[in-house]
């Protein structure tokens, strides 16, 4: 089995690199079976972008604090743990950004895509779908799309919903909404096409970031699920991420 092995520059990532390396040797990228990614979420989150060129299936070993896209760390037999392990398919929102000069810049995001306020200014946006605009006025901190992966991390500290795997929903989730007050948000099915526009950017200006690559000084946002794009992600037996979605539902 040809494996090769990604880490953080954590010293503890790195440190079990040079073990794991040693132990099962490090093939080529090119060449690899599986990609075996050690560190936490941010770092799987970059690897994930990195596989979408490969397409090899990913593994992850938590060396960090949460590790939610993770499976646990261990250097036991770990050509058995990867043939034994379950796949899920994860496919990443893809935005396009246009900014105050014109300028449009793309990205992917695994988790999720979020707007915020530059400034001590409240965030003025208006909200379309597939065209047409639901929402005309959004005065709020900020508003993010989530992924069913990503419904679990800066969403549901948003008090978004979490969204388990395969419902073919996206969350559509305001960060401290002023006006409306009291609204929560939406769930859109996965096919739809999120526009926001945002109001007065020169005054009301807002960067937007998908997952950890940041815009800034924005003057619309398109986000859309690329369907076409599927990253295998590997978890062991009876702890995927499927099943983490639904126990996180009922921690309290």
């Amino acid at each position: 089995m040809n494996i090769h092995f990604m880490a953080s520059e954590h010293p503890e990532s790195q440190q079990r690199f040079s073990h794991l390396s040693a132990q099962y040797g490090q093939a080529e990228i090119a060449d690899a079976d599986y990609l075996v990614v050690l560190g936490g979420d941010g770092q799987m989150l970059a690897a994930m972008r990195e596989a979408i060129t490969y397409q090899k299936p990913l593994f992850g070993m938590n060396c960090g604090r949460v590790g939610f896209l993770m499976n646990e760390y261990s250097d036991a037999d770990l050509p058995t743990r990867l043939r034994a392990a379950e796949a899920v398919s994860i496919h990443p929102l893809e935005l396009t950004a246009t900014d105050r000069h014109g300028n449009t810049h793309t990205a992917l995001a695994i988790n999720e895509v979020s707007l915020l306020r530059q400034s001590h200014n409240a965030a003025h946006c208006a909200i379309y779908v597939n065209d047409k605009q639901e929402m005309e006025l959004l005065v709020c901190d900020g508003i993010l799309l989530a992924t069913p992966a990503g419904s679990t991390a800066y969403n549901l500290s948003a008090h978004g919903p979490i969204i388990p795997l395969g419902a073919e929903l996206l969350a559509l989730t305001p960060i401290s909404a002023f006006r409306p007050r009291r609204w929560r948000g939406a769930l859109l099915p996965s096919h739809s096409v999120v526009r926001i526009e945002v109001r007065e950017p020169d005054f009301r200006p807002q960067s937007v970031t998908a997952d950890n690559i940041e815009f800034r000084d924005i003057t619309e946002a398109v986000i859309r699920q690329t369907d076409d794009i599927s990253i295998p992600v590997l978890y062991d037996e009876g702890h995927g991420l499927s099943e983490r979605i639904i126990s996180e539902q009922f921690n309290y």
